[in-house]
């Protein structure tokens, strides 16, 4: 009778002991689990912040819109570009991935000066000056993309004298102010008249 009871006692620790331990093994794994999964979201809020560090705040419309280097176009043959209309920002693409963001300002939503949408090619007209006594403005850098010099990629807008004009100057990347071009920063707009190739695709959405 007492050797069932020690029987019975030794079944139950062992028992126990099994329970505890399947029980630590458990919460070894849940806590191991969690500490990935933080450390996976620390990584990606990085990268997110990491990204957006890289645009200049607050907005100067003479520089760079990202405080690091432009992309090598060289690199990419098949760069294109997308400019969203609804974020006023001009993305240069390799296939769907963003090398490069520039902040934008197009055109005024009215019929007559609204930005159109679609699919273009980059023309082969370009400069580094113009003036158009029609609209009483003009720019530096500009590159066409629609109708041979009547839709263009331009810095901020300037007045007759050649000087730049603040109040375009404080839209960008804020709010649509053009009369249907894409306004670019003055370094921007260099970048894009110096670099961007004949036949390149814009896309306008």
């Amino acid at each position: 009778m007492r050797r069932n009871k020690k029987l019975v006692l030794t079944a139950s620790i062992i028992l126990l002991v099994a329970i505890l331990a399947v029980i630590t093994v458990a919460v070894t794994h849940k806590t191991a689990a969690a500490k990935q999964r933080a450390i996976a979201t620390s990584r990606t809020t990085t990268k997110k912040h990491a990204k957006a560090s890289v645009m200049r705040t607050p907005i100067n419309w003479r520089k760079s819109s990202e405080t690091v280097a432009y992309p090598s176009v060289k690199k990419y043959p098949n760069l294109w570009i997308h400019v969203s209309l609804e974020k006023q920002r001009m993305y240069l693409m390799n296939k769907q991935h963003v090398l490069y963001t520039m902040y934008a300002s197009t055109g005024v939503q009215t019929a007559d000066r609204k930005t159109p949408r679609g699919t273009y090619h980059v023309q082969a007209e370009r400069g580094k000056y113009f003036y158009s006594a029609s609209v009483s403005e003009g720019a530096y850098y500009w590159v066409s993309w629609l109708n041979h010099g009547e839709y263009l990629f331009h810095s901020t807008p300037v007045d007759a004298q050649g000087h730049f004009i603040k109040s375009d100057a404080a839209d960008l990347g804020k709010k649509p102010s053009s009369h249907g071009c894409v306004h670019l920063s003055v370094a921007d707009s260099k970048w894009v008249y110096e670099n961007i190739r004949y036949g390149t695709k814009v896309v306008i959405n």
